[in-house]
């Protein structure tokens, strides 16, 4: 496959966008700028939705009575509760990465403590997922309750491959959960009231040449909701403009969007949400 055509396409695709000048957000040349959005979609997404997802008994419902003032501007990254931008690489386990992210954000908001926690762990021994071939966050909450915990990303580095679970590491133990909360579906007043009290991952439908190549501002691109994609909701904000809009944690390295963060249109109009984010949310509980 030439290479370099697929370059040449994705640039003249981001020119012509950012050219139109009609939209909030700009595209730009990435890591991911040679690849077709097929390829993309196969080697750096990996979000495998469960037939059916299961709402009782773990719905949250109880925000109600233990959020009262939600706030409308929240960012968890400058309130130091988020580690560094990672990258995933060639290896569909967004799924771990977004349930990482959200295990580190509450422990640090729990204990003080921010620890960096190991996804090959969850890639190399969690059975109900498939690797580097897809997974689910609800089911890779519960192995981590289970496990009694996770370990740490140094003892358990990520390799960017399927490997065979290492039980020593696995069982040396970092950071625990207690249990995990689905949020309700396609509500972002509920969804806005979990991320007041952490970071929650959500599924995305990551389909298209906008998202591959987004660059800055408030995404608001071409809406779906054929969910391949899972990230973590790290805060949310409204410009000078009334603009409101969700912060989100990727894991496609820096290169990738706002330093790797992504902001993406809020209250939309559409119950689930802007590329279905409001469909599928949870968040663990400690």
């Amino acid at each position: 496959m030439n290479r370099f055509k697929i370059y040449v396409d994705n640039l003249r695709f981001i020119e012509d966008f950012n050219h139109a000048g009609n939209r909030t957000f700009k595209l730009g040349l990435n890591a991911f700028s040679d690849l077709t959005i097929e390829e993309f979609l196969a080697i750096h997404t990996g979000l495998s939705l469960p037939p059916v997802r299961r709402n009782s008994p773990r719905t949250m419902s109880l925000l109600r009575a233990n959020v009262t003032d939600v706030p409308d501007s929240i960012d968890w990254v400058e309130k130091g509760a988020v580690n560094a931008i990672k990258n995933q690489g060639p290896c569909g386990c967004c799924w771990a990465f977004s349930t990482i992210a959200a295990v580190e954000s509450i422990t640090q908001i729990k204990t003080g403590n921010l620890p960096e926690l190991s996804e090959q762990q969850l890639v190399d021994c969690t059975s109900r997922n498939n690797g580097c071939n897809g997974g689910w966050m609800d089911t890779t909450f519960e192995y981590i309750v289970q496990n009694g915990g996770i370990t740490s990303e140094a003892n358990y580095p990520y390799q960017k491959a399927d490997g065979t679970c290492d039980t020593s590491a696995a069982s040396s133990i970092e950071a625990t959960v207690t249990s995990y909360k689905d949020v309700p579906t396609n509500n972002e007043g509920e969804l806005l009231k979990a991320v007041a009290m952490q970071p929650v991952s959500i599924a995305l439908d990551a389909s298209g040449q906008e998202l591959q190549s987004y660059s800055s501002g408030i995404f608001n691109g071409d809406c779906g909701t054929a969910m391949t994609h899972a990230v973590t909701i790290v805060g949310c904000g409204t410009t000078e403009d009334g603009t409101k809009y969700w912060k989100i944690r990727n894991s496609w390295g820096e290169t990738w969007g706002e330093a790797g963060y992504m902001r993406i249109q809020r209250d939309f109009g559409q119950p689930e949400g802007l590329r279905g984010l409001a469909m599928h949310p949870s968040y663990p509980v400690v």
